[in-house]
C-alpha cells in the first residue's frame, strides 16, 4: 500500500453517542473512511498514522438518508465507517495535532 493511499483512506473521526460508548467499553475508535477502503487498508493506515497497534477492524456501509428540502426530496451520500479496536492501554487523541 503506497503512502499516498494511506492519507486518503481515513476521512476523519465519527462523533456520536454510540461511538463514545464504544470507545469507553471496548477500546474502539469509530472513523469515517473511503467507501472503497478495505479492512486491511484501514488497519495499516491507523497503525502508520497514529502509531498504535490495531487488533481488528469492522466496517459498515451506511446508507444516506432521504431529506426533504424546499426543492423536494434529496438523498444524502452513502458513506462507510470503520470500528477500529485498539490494544489495551492505547488511545488515539484527535484533539492534539502534531
Amino acid at each position: 500500500m503506497n503512502t499516498e493511499r494511506i492519507y486518503k483512506v481515513l476521512l476523519g473521526p465519527h462523533v456520536s453517542e454510540k461511538a463514545a460508548t464504544s470507545a469507553e467499553l471496548n477500546n474502539q475508535v469509530v472513523l469515517k473512511v473511503l467507501p472503497s477502503a478495505t479492512k486491511l487498508e484501514v488497519k495499516k493506515a491507523v497503525e502508520k498514522l497514529f502509531k498504535v497497534n490495531v487488533l481488528d477492524v469492522r466496517t459498515v456501509n451506511m446508507k444516506g438518508k432521504v431529506k426533504r428540502n424546499r426543492f423536494g426530496l434529496a438523498k444524502k451520500s452513502d458513506w462507510k465507517k470503520a470500528y477500529v479496536r485498539l490494544e489495551q492501554g492505547q488511545d488515539i487523541d484527535f484533539a492534539v495535532a502534531e
